[in-house]
Parts: C-alpha cells; structure tokens; sequence
C-alpha cells in the first residue's frame, strides 16, 4: 500500500472518531450503556459523508443512518466505510443489523474500529461482511485504544453480558457446536468451580442458572432437558482434553545446558492449563538462589510472565481446524520458544506483530472471553503489548514471531547473546565470511529496528558517512538489508 494511501484511511479514522463523539445518547429502562459510534462513507472522488449513533432519531445506529436515511438510493458499490465499533449482525425483529446493510449497499471494503466485545457477538458482524465478499481492515492500534478508553462504561458492560442472543448468530467455529460424545460429566469440577469463582458468577455450579448461563456464553448447549459441553466449553473445562479433541492441550520440551531434556504432553482444562506448566518448569529446570531477599528463594531464571501470557496467546488464538497439530514451548538455556497452529488472523501481519502494532482482533472470541475473566488473559488483545513491556523492563530483546507452515512461532530471547546467535546462525557461512565485524554489527543493530536512514546508521555505528555507503551496500548486494526510496527518502531494512 502506498504512503499516501495509509496517510488518506489514518485521516479518515481520526474523521470517524471526532464523529463518534457527535453521538446522542437514549435514556433505557433497561440500563444498558449506549455506545459511541461514528461512520464515514468515503467516496471513490474522496467527497465524504458521515453519521453518528442517534443523530437524526434516538437508537438509530450509525451505519444504519448513514446508508438508509443519508444514502438512501445512491450506488455505492466503489465507496469505502469506516466505523468505529463492529457493525452489528442482529437486531430485534424487524430491524436489521448494520453489517447486513452494508452488504445490501454492495460495499466493498470496511475499516473497523473495535469489535464488539459482547461474546455472544463478537467478530460475529466481521465475518459476515467477509462471507459475502467484503474486505476488513483494523483501525490502527492507537486510535483502537482511543475508541476503547471513550468507550469504556460500553464495554465493560459488554464483557459482561451473559444473555442469549434474540436471533441464533453466525458461527465462527464448529466448536461452537456439540462436540462428539461428551457430557457434563467429561467435565472438570475444578476447572468449573475456578471460572464460577474468577467470574463472580453467584449461581451453584449444580444449578440451572448457572447452566443457563454458560448456555448463553457459547460453552454449554440445552439438549434433550440436559445441557452438554461446546467443542470450546469442552477445551476450557475438558478433564482430559486430547480424548476428544487430538489436537488440544500442549507439548512442552525443556532442554537443559547438559544436552538432557525433560518432556510433557499437557491434556486438561485449558483454564488450568498456564499455572500447571509453570509448576512442571518450576520442578524440572535447574534453579539459582536469590539472595535479594530476608530469605533465601530457590527460583528459576525464566521471565514467567512473559512465558504465562505466550502460552495462553497461542492457546487462544490458534487455529483448532488444523487438527493433526498441538500448541508447542520450548524452552532452552538461551530461548523460549512457542508453537501456535495457524497463520495470523487477516488482516493481522508479521510486521504488525513484530512491529507491536496488532490491531485488536481475536480468532476465538469465546475463548477468549473465559480466560480474561478467571485472569489468564488481557482484554482487548493487549497481551502483546505486555510482551513488550516486560521485555524492555528486563532488558531483554524483544520477542520476535516467526511463521514456518503450519506454525505461528513466538521466540522470547534469554539474553542479548542468545539473540545474536540465533540472528548470526540465519546467515550462510559465505556471507559471514565476506562481510566484515562492523558490517556484521551494523546489520544486527538494522534486524532490530525498522527502515533506517544512512544518517541513523551512521549515528548508531559511529562511523563516517563514506564507511557507512559501503556498509550499506554490501549488505543490499548480500540481500540480507533491502533498499527502498530515493535520494533523502532512502531507506534500509533488515
């Protein structure tokens, strides 16, 4: 995509918030929380038009007023729109949802802001825009979290809605459904009474209410006066997972500095999952004393947190259609290394995760849902951001994702060195041998960064502007360092 392609949608994201916050609110009786949302209908000359929540007649959403009542009779099959919350599948009857206007309208492409973060509904409008034919795009990150934070009464009462949806939504996994044989009882009791109390549900796991409940959030279906597992309540709760689902649970190989391993298939409820691989590293890696404490604390080197929410990521977002393959950690005395089934959700990208920049967006909002509410789990995908965060507190290199097919790859560097190693063992013994120990250097400090300048080279390496010409050079000729741009606008990237 062009640079003046990106600048032109960044515009007219920030267009469609300013419109978010013309929204006029309803009174309810029933108390729920009204969001702001705001559209833009872009037109293929660039003229625009807009609406918010409410504008022209209480209640009325945003998509709704501006293709019904604004456009109402126009062609708008080249237009491109933006709104700021995901465009609703269902509504009561007669009304319709927004996403099945915007298909009526034959629009093309729609820019997202947030998904709805009611789990009965979530993504649920995303993917049936992209079942008849429309292409999605995120808002950028940090207008996500702005929409969020001017959101926020709105959705965090969607987190909390546990009612059954009027109309039956559009699937978007087949876990969603029945799975196989299993019953209530292939349940965990524990695993149930860990969410009832994470959850703050206030209904007995025996009784009908909380049943229903679970009913309501996709994890249990009503079946002939009982109520048995959803392939995703069955993951979340499963005593023994891998019975009925293979592809389930976790392989987790610990390698120790002496060449020995240690090795262990996890196959349980998911919600007990991360704190069960903790222990079992906690008992089989080799253990330093910390003595910056009153007492003295046998504990392992490994930055757990980091290691928690990795897990739990590539738990949650994994693609479970992929059935012949299972979540992987590895863990060595220079790397932590996690194995997630499936590519990245569209339109996420490798460069928006290596970047830090992933628009928030779940593959499997369900599972999602359940593992923020008993605490595994950051709301709104800002998971990746902690990933960061705890690297740079640390010291540490950032993570960096990988895909080799069929695996999402998350490696988390130990050490400085052990970054450097993995980086330099990439490279063909010639083209080590050819480039000299500054070139080496240079190119390392470039696969950290984006597209840099001659000038930041030159800054960063300390060397002279003519040194850092031919570095730069031999580098692109070697093509482990791409060239794009001209003149004062050329950039460099590992």
């Amino acid at each position: 995509m062009k640079k003046e392609d990106k600048k032109a949608q960044r515009k007219m994201m920030e267009l469609a918030i300013e419109v978010m916050r013309q929204s006029v609110g309803e009174s309810r009786d029933d108390g729920k929380p009204n969001p702001h949302v705001g559209a833009v209908l872009v037109y293929p000359d660039g003229r625009t038009k807009t609406a918010s929540r409410g504008e022209l007649r209480a209640g009325n959403h945003a998509e709704f007023t501006l293709l019904e009542r604004k456009c109402i009779g126009e062609k708008l099959d080249d237009c491109v729109l933006f709104a700021t919350l995901e465009p609703c599948l269902n509504r009561n009857h007669p009304k319709r949802g927004c996403a099945r206007h915007i298909v009526s309208a034959r629009i093309k492409k729609v820019f997202v802001g947030i998904e709805d973060d009611n789990p009965t509904v979530a993504g649920k409008g995303i993917q049936y825009l992209r079942d008849h034919g429309v292409e999605i795009e995120m808002f950028d990150r940090d207008l996500q979290e702005v929409i969020l934070k001017e959101n926020k009464t709105f959705f965090e009462w969607a987190r909390q809605q546990t009612e059954k949806p009027e109309e039956k939504p559009i699937q978007l996994s087949k876990y969603e459904e029945k799975l196989g044989a299993v019953e209530w009882q292939d349940l965990s009791e524990e695993a149930l009474k860990r969410y009832r109390t994470k959850a703050k549900i206030e209904a007995p796991i025996s009784s009908s209410d909380f049943s229903r409940q679970l009913v309501n959030q996709g994890l249990l279906i009503a079946e002939d006066d009982a109520f048995v597992p959803s392939g995703f309540g069955y993951l979340l709760f499963g005593k023994d997972t891998r019975l009925a689902m293979p592809q389930s649970g976790l392989l987790a190989r610990a390698q120790f500095a002496n060449e020995q391993a240690a090795r262990k298939e996890f196959s349980m409820p998911m919600v007990l999952l991360p704190k069960a691989v903790e222990i079992w590293l906690n008992e089989v890696l080799p253990k330093t004393l910390k003595r910056d404490q009153m007492e003295r604390k046998e504990q392992v080197e490994l930055p757990f947190d980091m290691l928690r929410e990795a897990v739990v990521n590539a738990l949650i977002h994994r693609n479970y259609d992929l059935g012949g393959e299972k979540c992987q950690l590895i863990v060595t005395p220079n790397y932590i290394r996690v194995r997630s089934p499936g590519r990245p959700i569209e339109p996420i990208t490798l460069d928006m995760m290596n970047d830090f920049s992933v628009p928030m967006r779940s593959r499997n909002p369900i599972l999602h849902f359940v593992m923020a509410r008993v605490g595994m789990a950051e709301e709104q995908g800002f998971g990746l951001v902690s990933l960061r965060e705890e690297a740079v507190a640390l010291g540490i290199p950032l993570p960096k994702y990988s895909y080799e097919d069929p695996y999402l790859d998350l490696t988390i560097y130990r050490t400085q060195d052990a970054q450097v190693d993995d980086m330099l063992s990439e490279l063909s013994d010639e083209i080590r041998n050819e480039l000299s120990d500054e070139e080496l250097a240079g190119w390392l400090w470039m696969t950290t960064q984006g597209p840099v300048s001659k000038a930041e080279y030159v800054k960063q390496m300390k060397v002279p502007q003519r040194t850092a010409e031919r570095h730069l050079k031999h580098l692109s000729d070697f093509g482990i360092v791409t060239r794009s741009g001209s003149g004062p606008s050329t950039r460099y990237e590992a």
